[in-house]
């Protein structure tokens, strides 16, 4: 990060009669290159040009296209363009690349602690050594720790909720000794009497 007394190649530091002798271009030049938008510079607080060392840099790549390629000005400003966005590129392809060396380096020291966990419940050797969980989910407890070499219990299935009333006495009825269902004769002698 750069503090404010730093200066980089994008700070916009010379004023425009630096930034024309520079480019080996007219002040004239980089006024009309700035209103078709090739090199658009930052402005002072009086609304003066400032150009940064990069901007001085694209004039010359400006005047060397235009003199020496002889591209008239809308096919550099394609090109500029064209550069720009490849330099983007390759800047978020350089961060990538960051992230992708950093979270190669945290998968192998996760790998390296998970290889020495399963060392350290090797040698236990099935004395009960117990896993503890490192965090539980969010809103709920903890499962008790299994010992080495088991899984953790499993939940307990909830019971079946109860029929209610109204339908248990359109239901057939059943023997309670032999649990299957009673004769259909049996409930009405039981209504009966």
């Amino acid at each position: 990060m750069i503090s404010e007394f730093e200066l980089s190649d994008e700070t916009p530091v010379y004023v425009i009669s630096v930034a024309a002798q520079l480019s080996g271009l007219h002040p004239q030049t980089l006024r009309a290159y700035d209103r078709l938008g090739l090199v658009s510079p930052g402005r002072a607080a009086g609304r003066g040009r400032r150009y940064s060392l990069r901007d001085v840099l694209v004039l010359r790549e400006v005047q060397r296209l235009s003199q020496e390629e002889g591209v008239n000005l809308s096919g550099i400003k394609r090109i500029l363009a064209l550069e720009d966005e490849e330099r983007r590129s390759r800047l978020r392809l350089a961060e990538a690349q960051a992230e992708i060396t950093r979270l190669r380096a945290e998968l192998e020291t996760t790998r390296a602690v998970a290889a020495r966990l399963a060392g350290l419940l090797r040698n236990s050797g099935g004395r009960g050594g117990v896993l503890v969980p490192v965090r539980a989910a969010s809103g709920t407890a903890a499962a008790p720790p299994a010992t080495a070499g088991q899984l953790p219990p499993a939940p307990p299935v909830p019971a079946a909720p109860s029929a209610p009333a109204a339908a248990s006495e359109s239901a057939p009825p059943y023997d309670t000794k032999t649990g299957s269902p009673a004769p259909a004769g049996s409930r009405r002698e039981t209504e009966d009497g």
